[in-house]
């Protein structure tokens, strides 16, 4: 005779048919900490990437290689021969020619390590991407939303390759010492923009989506649309500090607060065409990015002022730690100047526009998705 089923085990295999708490949730959540943990060794790796660029610029080695090749020439000169041949290609720029002419070829090896290093790390960023791009992919462990975004730091480090042969290229030219300080610009420019991606993709995975779209709703728009004011002058203050960098005007007038003697410097408008002057004479370049870092720097106290009105803890001190960082960076700038930018000091400042740049986006980022914490606090 057939055993009646008890009233508990039905309960019991309901209970197992019925989803787990959180199921919902975790639904197309993929591997966030594991796909955040490969972003954070991009960006450190991009981290490193804008120092040793810094540092290939003011080492004047940027136009050691005279070619651009993506694969074979990730492989440096393996013999007398081949070296002599890649100092024959430089003697033969203008570089050489009106600047260094008379270097020997330890001197040339020099340079050539600095920059060849530049476009290894370049590579090495690209193949980080790729293996961790196409195994999330592959093993469809990429959240839902986040092929594109992936997708997209790609492409931007793709483009970075082409517009870093572009950058070098002009230094090549007829009468040209250095690269095009825009074309400088621009290939440091691409860099924080890869960066700010990189960096804002690791705060937003750091939280559960649930949790992003539960902290949009307490966000203070008022407080997010100032910052962001505050990224767009910080990036505006990077761009002209690469034009600084790149006709090495942080050398030209090394005393402050005036220039000269004066207010303004001497003889700011004397190329022709006018435009020319706002890109390559260094007293009115130098003079830009003073008067640019001195509206940067009033602006960010009158956002810290703003954010200290915020009821959330963690918001009030990500602004702290973006004033802390930016008084920093204003007496860095000002050491800079007056030490005629030699290197050492010159790439600590341009790494802390680093910090800068990412300590404002992540109070950005908090102002935006505040993180939920008791009444008490």
């Amino acid at each position: 005779m057939p055993s009646k089923r008890s009233i508990f085990e039905e309960v019991g295999e309901t209970a197992k048919q019925t989803a787990a708490p959180g199921a919902i949730d975790r639904a197309g959540q993929g591997a966030r900490g594991a796909i955040r943990i490969w972003l954070m060794v991009l960006f450190a790796l991009v981290v490193v990437m804008i120092a040793v660029g810094g540092l290939t610029r003011l080492t004047d080695s940027g136009l050691s290689i005279t070619e651009w090749k993506p694969v074979t020439g990730a492989l440096p000169p393996m013999s007398a021969e081949v070296w002599t041949e890649e100092f024959d290609k430089y003697r033969a720029i203008p570089e050489y020619q009106l600047q260094n002419k008379g270097m020997t070829l330890e001197e040339f090896k020099v340079i050539y390590w600095w920059e060849w290093g530049h476009r290894q790390l370049g590579r090495l960023i690209g193949v980080v991407w790729a293996v961790g791009f196409l195994f999330f992919l592959v093993t469809k462990k990429i959240p839902n939303g986040w092929t594109g975004r992936l997708l997209f730091i790609g492409a931007l480090g793709g483009l970075q390759g082409f517009i870093g042969w572009w950058m070098v290229s002009s230094g090549l030219r007829e009468g040209m010492l250095d690269v095009a300080s825009y074309r400088l610009a621009t290939h440091l420019g691409l860099a924080f923009v890869i960066f700010g991606f990189i960096a804002w993709y690791i705060y937003r995975l750091g939280r559960t989506q649930a949790d992003i779209l539960q902290a949009r709703r307490n966000g203070d728009s008022a407080l997010s649309s100032v910052s962001s004011v505050l990224v767009g002058l910080t990036f505006i203050q990077i761009i002209i500090g690469a034009l600084v960098a790149g006709i090495d005007a942080g050398r030209a007038y090394p005393d402050w607060p005036l220039m000269a003697g004066g207010f303004f410097p001497p003889q700011p408008f004397d190329l022709q065409p006018v435009w020319r002057n706002f890109f390559e004479d260094a007293g009115l370049v130098q003079f830009m990015h003073r008067m640019a870092g001195y509206i940067l720097f009033l602006f960010g106290i009158f956002v810290w002022l703003r954010a200290r009105k915020s009821a959330n803890l963690q918001t009030r001190f990500a602004f702290n730690l973006v004033t802390a960082v930016l008084l920093l960076q204003m007496v860095l700038g000002i050491i800079t100047v007056i030490y005629s930018a030699t290197w050492q000091i010159a790439i600590v400042h341009q790494f802390g526009a680093v910090v800068l740049w990412a300590a404002i986006l992540r109070a950005r980022f908090l102002a935006q998705y505040p993180v939920a914490q008791s009444v008490r606090a």
